[in-house]
């Protein structure tokens, strides 16, 4: 865009830098709130579950049943703060999205039960899920023109930073644990909360430090200016289309989805539910979830059609590209959350490869999860702006189906190729969860092209994050899936990735949208 055209457009250089500056800050830290589970889980179930009689399997349920929620939280938050976005504004709707996960997930420190940390990370990924479909959206609206594929890789690189950063720190403070205690003395903490802080690799610090990205808002407030898109819209009257009352479809749809992961979970283990009948249930609840997260856009744009402003065409359009986002999502995300997700935790159970590999100073095999962690989030922020340069240039349909066919092979490779923790598990680790995480750069340039500007955050959050249901529930097969093959989780991780078949062949019912642009 030139000067010319960004002055017409009233946006200043200023403006756009300040947006994408509080998105990429916001999706750093959601990276950061993302891997804290993943790296944190184990100690931190090996604590709340101590003396319980807990197996190994009954723990493994835990961890995926934690992680499912999750996902439901993400799926549900994307939906209300993606309305919230296109009824007040992009803005004002990402500072309260941040605001929530930040506290919530802060909060899990002071867990004392399992169940704890399952509500307070559903709650947090409200926000975390709003967080993606809004900051998108606005991006996508002040960053208009070519320069949109590297900003879309940008998006996605920068949420592995997080992931990343989150590694490091862990690492970094199993070095200063006794200073971090003495600090934690000098503040005016007992000398008994100060240990619980920081036992079992200072789980509960590092959950409590999740909500720093809060401070993220004091700088939206005061420097970020509403999309002008938006704007043009509300001036129009076409916001007020949306309606508060559809928000109860909403929840109806959300508490369908948590109970799909309760009868999963060991809470339920003692009503001795038959596969037919967990199966029935799931199918019901996930139908019931998918009326209720669609029901928002449905009668917006019943409304809208009334009122003369969309066409009977443009609405089936809307919600059949909808459907189609979340079926590319929901394919991309369970291979993550099914499989590459899950790896950290393994990491743990493998033995070294070489007791005296290293890594700038530190020894690998004390510590496997931080590692794992680093080496796919080091993949995943170079392969998110190499994704989407590549859709940019070869087109949104072809690099969808090529990112599908490396993710499996990648898999494969990791799972298949590799039983001992050492240099060519990390490289491994690198290319999987290098490829696999691609799409995530992929994801915030397809979507905002498949949907008009009035139903942009909300149909793009529904696009992405109804994939993260069929994510979560894929994801608790995963520790079925462990158990079944005789409690090996290469296994399964390869079964997962299967998904990956099946979008290849999805993507090719969608429109290339490569020349385009964003429609209005």
């Amino acid at each position: 865009m030139s000067d010319e055209q960004r002055h017409h457009r009233g946006i200043s250089a200023w403006a756009q830098f300040a947006t994408l500056s509080a998105a990429l800050l916001g999706w750093m830290f959601d990276g950061f709130e993302m891997g804290l589970f993943p790296l944190t889980g184990k100690p931190a179930l090996q604590e709340l579950l101590r003396g319980a009689g807990t197996s190994a399997a009954e723990a493994d349920q835990w961890f995926g049943v934690i992680m499912a929620v999750f996902l439901v939280g993400a799926a549900s938050g994307g939906v209300l703060f993606g309305w919230l976005g296109d009824k007040i504004g992009r803005v004002r709707a990402m500072s309260l999205s941040i605001v929530t996960y930040a506290l919530l997930t802060g909060l899990c420190g002071l867990a004392t039960e399992a169940w704890h940390i399952a509500v307070l990370r559903f709650f947090a990924s409200l926000g975390m899920g709003g967080e993606w479909s809004l900051g998108v959206a606005l991006v996508n609206e002040m960053w208009p023109g070519k320069s949109r594929a590297f900003i879309a890789g940008l998006i996605g690189s920068a949420a592995n930073v997080g992931f990343l950063l989150v590694a490091l720190l862990s690492i970094e403070l199993a070095q200063v644990v006794d200073q971090i205690r003495s600090l934690l003395l000098d503040v005016g903490l007992s000398a008994e909360t100060a240990e619980s802080l920081v036992r079992n690799s200072a789980w509960r610090f590092l959950m409590i430090t999740g909500a720093v990205p809060a401070l993220l808002i004091f700088f939206i407030r005061l420097f970020v200016p509403e999309s002008g898109s938006w704007q043009e819209e509300h001036a129009a009257g076409k916001t007020s289309n949306w309606s508060n009352a559809d928000l109860i479809a909403v929840l109806i749809g959300c508490l369908s989805a948590i109970g799909i992961v309760v009868i999963w979970s060991p809470i339920a283990s003692s009503l001795n539910l038959s596969k037919v009948t967990l199966g029935l249930l799931t199918a019901g609840g996930l139908v019931t979830a998918l009326f209720g997260f669609l029901h928002p856009v449905r009668q917006y744009l019943a409304r809208s059609a009334a009122a003369g402003v969309v066409n009977g065409e443009t609405k089936r359009r809307i919600i059949g590209r909808m459907l189609f986002g979340a079926s590319l999502a929901g394919i991309a995300l369970l291979g993550t959350w099914g499989s590459l997700q899950w790896a950290p935790k393994w990491s743990a159970d493998l033995p070294p490869e070489n007791i005296n590999q290293e890594i700038l100073g530190r020894k690998l095999s004390e510590f496997p999860i931080q590692f794992t962690q680093i080496f796919i989030a080091i993949g995943a922020i170079i392969s998110t702006i190499l994704a989407a340069i590549a859709a940019g240039r070869f087109g949104r349909r072809r690099t969808y189906a090529a990112l599908c066919a490396g993710s499996l092979a990648s898999a494969w490779f990791f799972y298949g190729m590799h039983d001992k923790f050492g240099y060519a598990y990390l490289f491994a680790a690198f290319l999987a969860g290098g490829i696999t995480a691609s799409f995530y750069g992929f994801f915030p340039l397809y979507f905002p092209e498949l949907f008009p500007t009035s139903v942009r955050a909300t149909a793009q959050g529904f696009a992405f994050n109804f994939g993260r249901i069929i994510a979560a529930i894929g994801g608790l097969q995963t520790s079925s899936l462990i158990e079944y093959f005789g409690n090996s989780f290469p296994k399964a991780g390869m079964t997962m990735a299967g998904i990956y078949i099946l979008g290849i062949l999805v993507i090719w019912l969608g429109p290339e949208t490569k020349s385009t642009g964003l429609p209005q």
